[in-house]
């Protein structure tokens, strides 16, 4: 095991931006082979990306694992100010390159498309986990005042334009730290006698 800044300072701040340690940690087999076990960080699926040589994939923010070190991490970012301001991903991704074989951990359930070409998917913002640079990644306003106001979806949904293959997650994580920010203790409660809002900090915490 060897913890070091892989790829210089440039590569450092690449992987900072994108959510991930300013470290990288190689683990090399000594005197024959080995195993090595990695556990995702919430509830979800991890997802083996077998690469080719420059064969790429855009994943959300922290979305990386561990990869073979023939495996690039760069980042990737939103060019439209719309998809990048309201997409639910922010204007930032990460992006892997092969070859090599590469494992990303994402939120929730899976669900995978294969969208042919002008194929389009309207999804609700941040549940887009990953997708091939082919894919067109963009944001629209919902139609209509009543959906606005009372459908429940927010102003924006995400559109997907084939062709190429999206990852879609059932559970970002978001949503997971609103959901239980509801059952954590709030101040001047019974069980926060320091006065911190405890569901806040949780919140703040899987928000990066």
């Amino acid at each position: 095991m060897q913890t070091n800044m892989e790829g210089g300072l440039g590569g450092a701040f690449k992987r900072m931006f994108s959510g991930e340690s300013i470290f990288m940690v190689n683990f090399t087999p000594q005197g024959g082979p080995g195993i090595i076990g990695f556990s995702a960080e919430l509830p979800g699926k991890i997802i083996p990306l077998n690469l080719g040589p420059g064969q790429s994939m855009i994943c959300q923010k922290d979305a990386f694992m561990c990869a073979e070190r023939s495996v690039s991490l760069d980042i990737h970012f939103r060019r439209k100010l719309g998809a990048g301001f309201f997409g639910g991903e922010g204007f930032i991704m990460q992006k892997l390159t092969g070859p090599g074989l590469a494992f990303v951990e994402l939120d929730g359930d899976i669900i995978e498309y294969t969208l042919e070409a002008n194929q389009m998917l309207k999804v609700d913002t941040g549940h887009v986990a990953m997708y091939e640079p082919t894919v067109q990644f963009d944001v629209e306003m919902v139609r209509g005042f009543k959906n606005i106001l009372f459908g429940g979806e927010g102003l924006f949904l995400t559109t997907l334009r084939g062709p190429g293959r999206v990852w879609l997650q059932t559970m970002p994580a978001m949503n997971l730290a609103k959901k239980l920010a509801q059952y954590m203790p709030s101040t001047g409660g019974s069980s926060s006698s320091s006065g911190i809002n405890l569901g806040s900090l949780f919140t703040n915490f899987l928000s990066g």
